[in-house]
């Protein structure tokens, strides 16, 4: 594996900030989507109807048109081939400012989709491709549910006094501190995040600890973004020292769900409730 793996580079990618969408002024019926997010965002507000193709890492809901489409090194001509007249583009994929005007020169419509700081960032994505799609009820419908499961889930799971936390982004331990999207989330449940004090060692949030760093840090929990089994975390050498480890709290995460701020973060929320909630 690579010193920084593709996952530690999407996400870094992903967290540098960008300009405010542009707004669309007519509804859509031909929809490209190059974002994930943007993608489990359609769907959910009714506007699924109208997606006519999806990146490749789009994979929720099981009926979106998956094509080969990248969102990170979008093609001009391989998204026109499809007739769009709607694009959903990241503003941290690469080029996408010559992405946009390209796209526009051929008169197709582009949503330059921000990354969201916060959870309210992600309200205002939902709120917005509702607004572009003509799906405005249905969005804010959306929003709310989310808002009264998550704000249920944290008060579920909520701890009165901190416990610390490791959140694995990849098996070369490269970790996300409490300034990223994903970091905010164990914040809002009152834990410490052990990579928080190697924010220095990666401007975007997503520093590389090392193994000795984290048995000195020892975690009380360990959640795992990246598919690695449990019994190989918990086999690691030394790591049987780390409370996480010998009291059996290691929580393998879907891949996807910490990465994506769409409607599924009542998901995420809801792993990290219930881990929480059943420690003493």
């Amino acid at each position: 594996m690579h010193i920084k793996s593709s996952l530690v580079l999407a996400l870094a990618l992903v967290a540098v900030s960008a300009p405010l969408a542009t707004a669309v002024q007519h509804q859509p019926t031909r929809i490209v989507s190059l974002s994930p997010s943007a993608t489990e965002d359609l769907f959910a507000i009714g506007a699924g109807k109208s997606v006519i193709a999806v990146d490749s890492l789009s994979n929720f809901p099981s009926t979106a048109p998956i094509t080969k489409l990248d969102a990170f090194a979008p093609n001009v001509e391989a998204i026109a081939k499809y007739k769009p007249d709607l694009v959903i583009l990241q503003s941290s994929a690469t080029k996408a400012t010559s992405v946009k005007a390209a796209l526009e020169k051929l008169k197709i419509k582009v949503f330059f989709e921000v990354t969201p700081a916060d959870i309210s960032g992600a309200y205002a994505e939902i709120n917005a491709l509702g607004a572009v799609t003509g799906n405005t009820a249905k969005a804010a419908k959306v929003v709310a549910t989310m808002k009264t499961a998550i704000a249920k889930t944290i008060a579920a799971g909520k701890r009165s006094a901190p416990i610390a936390i490791f959140h694995e982004v990849d098996n070369t331990l490269y970790s996300a501190t409490s300034k990223t999207f994903i970091g905010r989330v164990y914040a809002d449940f009152n834990t410490t995040n052990v990579a928080d004090a190697a924010d220095t060692a990666d401007s975007y949030g997503y520093p590389q600890l090392t193994n000795e760093y984290l048995l000195k840090a020892n975690p009380a929990v360990i959640f795992l973004g990246d598919g690695e089994p449990v019994s190989s975390v918990a086999s690691r050498a030394g790591w049987n020292s780390i409370s996480a480890v010998s009291g059996n709290h290691i929580v393998e995460l879907p891949a996807d769900i910490p990465s994506r701020w769409g409607p599924r973060l009542v998901d995420f929320y809801q792993f990290v409730s219930s881990t929480l909630a059943a420690i003493k």
